[in-house]
């Protein structure tokens, strides 16, 4: 599960879901875009055209899902019960991950029933290079004894550790710069997959700030 507000997806969100699939082998990664992200602004365009740009730009690509199950849900887009959700279709053997960047990571003690999240999922956290900042005490004592060194170690339960992840690419593009780029009329080519980005031109999403 790699949740987000894809507001708008852009190619870091999916290289980073390519290149997450396979340093853990994983069968398929689910994007998950949010509807009400607890923790975050509004997002900027409606659920349906973030989900319909997400499935545009994922395309063929090989297990990546585009997973509207948070948009189909009333309330707060909490993760433990999307975890919930994914366990109950899976089972209980199934190897779980719940994926996340750095920034969302050192909230973590802060989300709705932090506990529950490690009962349901692993959590892997797609590391910074140049983060190395100690954790905030209330995040360390979540994850006392948590953390593994490899995939090997993550993989052989089905929930409740943690993996920093280093992935080849790390891509720096941000969404609230193609926002920008786009409320200013400037090229966001390169930045989104092409078919995302003739999308948002042609409906002229994103264009009024």
């Amino acid at each position: 599960m790699l949740g987000g507000t894809f507001d708008p997806v852009h190619l870091g969100h999916l290289r980073s879901a390519v290149e997450l699939r396979e340093a853990l082998a994983l069968d398929r990664v689910h994007m998950v875009p949010a509807a009400m992200p607890p923790l975050r602004g509004e997002p900027r365009i409606s659920a349906a055209d973030r989900l319909a740009l997400l499935r545009l730009g994922i395309g063929d690509t090989p297990g990546l899902v585009a997973d509207p199950r948070e948009l189909e849900r009333e309330g707060p887009s909490y993760s433990a019960d999307t975890l919930a959700s994914l366990r109950r279709e899976l089972g209980d053997e199934a190897r779980l991950v719940m994926a996340l960047g750095h920034d969302a990571f050192l909230r973590l003690a802060d989300w709705h029933e932090p506990e529950r999240l490690f009962t349901l999922a692993h959590v892997v956290v797609i590391d910074r290079p140049d983060h190395q900042a100690a954790l905030p005490e209330a995040l360390a004592g979540l994850l006392a004894g948590r953390e593994v060194e490899d995939s090997e170690a993550l993989m052989a339960r089905p929930a409740g550790r943690l993996l920093r992840l280093r992935l080849p690419s790390r891509m720096a593009i941000s969404a609230t710069e193609v926002r920008r780029r786009l409320a200013s009329g400037r090229s966001v080519r390169y930045l989104l997959p092409e078919a995302v980005e003739a999308q948002l031109l042609s409906r002229g999403l994103y264009r009024h700030g």
